[in-house]
């Protein structure tokens, strides 16, 4: 999961970050639209946070933008509460919208609920077969018993488990995983993976030799 930062307070711009690589999330921070914007056109993402009142442009103009090249998840953070802003931010094509101050918490589930929304899901839980995500409380279980994974394994799986048989391709994998400007070894996906199918099953990834790897639906599905 990896998503895109824009708010220009260095303050609570860090401790949104901290807060959602605890949730899972490879965060790329951006302090100012035009840079999110450009990022955008060279790296995907799974969600966005935008603030409106950025220094360099409006965020409903960034949002515009935004919603002209997708359908990216996107949640508006902002301390402009006259209802007709708000009216704004929802007609331009936010999924949500949150007040300054907020409740860290809030935050988040409201960003699983757009990410669901988005995945076209009701429910917070992930249920393929024997496999089972929470994404709320990052609890897994693989035929019934709790399996204990690391952040990194958890993204990667529920990565996977969003897009179950599809194959995803490396690069996009190792983006979501890291965001910008993270250190990456070699052979960290790779480990990642090896770790999953040690602690669920070794058949459960499927690699594509060459592209990337896929979640094998009948290794889920087959007791």
């Amino acid at each position: 999961m990896r998503a895109l930062l824009v708010e220009d307070d260095p303050l609570l711009g860090d401790g949104l970050k901290t807060a959602l690589e605890r949730e899972g999330y490879a965060v790329d921070w951006f302090q100012q639209g035009g840079n999110a914007l450009e990022a955008l056109k060279r790296e995907p993402f799974s969600v966005m946070v935008l603030d409106l009142g950025l220094p360099d442009m409006d965020g409903l103009d960034v949002l515009s933008e935004v919603r002209r090249s997708g359908s990216l998840p996107v949640l508006i953070l902002t301390a402009r509460d006259a209802i007709d802003q708000r009216i704004r931010g929802l007609d331009a094509g936010a999924d949500d919208y949150v007040l300054k101050p907020f409740e860290l918490q809030e935050l988040l589930a409201r960003l699983r609920v757009i990410r669901r929304r988005a995945a076209g899901r009701a429910s917070q839980t992930i249920h393929l077969g024997r496999l089972s995500i929470d994404e709320a409380s990052h609890q897994v279980t693989w035929q019934g018993q709790a399996v204990e994974l690391s952040r990194r394994e958890f993204a990667l799986l529920a990565e996977l488990a969003h897009q179950p048989g599809q194959v995803l391709s490396r690069p996009r994998l190792e983006s979501l995983l890291y965001g910008w400007g993270a250190e990456l070894e070699s052979n960290a996906l790779e480990v990642h993976v090896h770790h999953l199918r040690k602690k669920l099953d070794r058949s459960l990834i499927t690699t594509v030799r060459g592209i990337g790897y896929r979640l094998n639906i009948e290794a889920v599905e087959t007791p």
